[in-house]
């Protein structure tokens, strides 16, 4: 039912989107995006992909940070099975990427729509024609809300759901919006646990929240959500254990009447950050028959790029290998400027370019010459602004001029600091330039 919905929108309701991503490939390269070749400088971003320059050898200047071709493709697909093999509508987290080009690819590839953060974040998926948003926050800017009840009363194919946690939000939320066209959909967030993050922290609560919900005429009751990752002490017991208490929160609400709203044609139950979604299979695959088809909602964000650090070691895939495994899809490319001596060396790439606020970027390999080959003995242990402080064992075969590739750690906070990523093959064959807004 989702994928028909999905192909529906593709073909009508996103045509608005699919010029804006057109438009994207006007624009012209220039100063504002790092790592790309001075001599492209006046060249639309179509025009430079036409040439298919060659990471490495075609005036590439470091830091560069670009995407495997092969592994982005691979990892896409494999969300795309593993979502549909356990009956999963996906909607994966936006906020990793901010790129409506992936926005699009991760669409085309069965996802009901996208997750998102803040209102700006969803401001940017509309411009490109995104029709299904699911806000994973609490929404009670005035002015943001009224732009949503305008987005809902311009389009009646967008679909926009976000959090509630408190009836003060309600009453917030409701004051915002009297006078609008379309009620805003909501979903009551159940905290993970006392001391977590945001959402409701008793069942009692949840239903004083809904009842409130129920006493607007600008917002509609559609489900119950949550994030499982902020579980305190997060095991695949507790987790296990707290998702049931989610499912058992919307039998509840279902019992109690609560999903009765006009119009309304499924339940939403959603979960599912990057480390735990094969729990959130296990459990969802346990919900009961409602009065309503239940929308069974994942949003897993960080496994477009996957990464060398922290998804690595936590990703589900690593507990239910039958299913697949995620591949790292980013490299980060310095060159080494300083070897001061035998045990140090620099390279030009800070914090400013890597990631660094779970890991350090680890170096990978070294190319001299046209020649790749791996980084034996060469740790990074420190970023300044601009320069990775890198320690050289006596195996390091490591000079001035090299280029150093570096895996990342953490999506979210790779993406954030390219404007435009080259996406290349595995022989550095540049065949596409990924757009981000941060």
């Amino acid at each position: 039912m989702h994928v028909a919905h999905t192909a529906t929108h593709l073909q009508g309701g996103l045509v608005s989107g699919t010029e804006a991503l057109a438009r994207l490939a006007e624009d012209r390269v220039d100063h504002r995006f790092k790592g790309l070749p001075p001599d492209a400088d006046g060249l639309t971003v179509a025009e430079l992909t036409a040439q298919r320059r060659n990471l490495f050898t075609d005036g590439f200047t470091t830091p560069v940070l670009a995407l495997s071709a092969e592994r982005l493709e691979h990892n896409l697909a494999l969300m795309e099975t593993y979502a549909a093999r356990h009956g999963l509508a996906f909607a994966p987290h936006g906020k990793t990427t901010m790129a409506p080009q992936l926005f699009r690819r991760q669409i085309e590839r069965g996802a009901w729509g996208i997750t998102l953060a803040v209102p700006h974040q969803v401001r940017v998926a509309r411009a490109y024609g995104v029709q299904r948003v699911f806000l994973a926050n609490e929404l009670v800017d005035p002015a943001a809300l009224r732009w949503v009840a305008g987005e809902l009363a311009g389009d009646e194919s967008f679909r926009f759901v976000c959090y509630v946690d408190s009836v003060r939000a309600v009453e917030l939320m409701d004051a915002a919006l009297r006078g609008t066209a379309r009620p805003v959909d909501v979903v009551v967030e159940l905290a993970a646990g006392e001391g977590a993050r945001t959402g409701v922290r008793t069942e009692a609560e949840c239903a004083a929240v809904a009842d409130a919900v129920a006493a607007t005429g600008t917002l509609r009751l559609v489900g119950v959500a949550g994030y499982e990752g902020e579980v305190p002490g997060a095991d695949p017991e507790r987790v296990h254990a707290w998702l049931r208490r989610l499912v058992a929160l919307a039998v509840d609400f279902d019992k109690a009447g609560r999903f009765a709203a006009a119009g309304l044609d499924e339940i939403v139950v959603s979960a599912g950050g990057s480390a735990w979604f094969d729990a959130v299979a296990d459990v969802f695959a346990e919900i009961p028959e409602l009065s309503l088809p239940v929308m069974k909602l994942l949003r897993s964000g960080a496994y477009v790029s996957h990464d060398d650090g922290h998804y690595r070691k936590v990703t589900p895939f690593n507990r239910i290998p039958e299913e697949g495994a995620l591949e790292p899809a980013f490299r980060l490319w310095a060159q080494i400027v300083s070897r001061p001596s035998p045990g140090q060396a620099f390279a030009n790439a800070g914090k400013r370019d890597a990631a660094h606020d779970l890991d350090l970027p680890f170096a990978q390999v070294v190319r001299r010459d046209g020649v790749e080959r791996p980084a034996t003995g060469v740790e990074v242990t420190s970023l300044s602004d601009q320069h990775a402080w890198l320690a050289t064992a006596p195996v390091a075969d490591l000079e001035v001029g090299d280029w150093l590739g570096l895996g990342l750690s953490h999506p979210c906070t790779s993406f954030d600091k390219w404007q435009l990523i080259p996406v290349a093959e595995a022989d550095g064959t540049v065949v596409e330039y990924i757009r981000t807004f941060f």
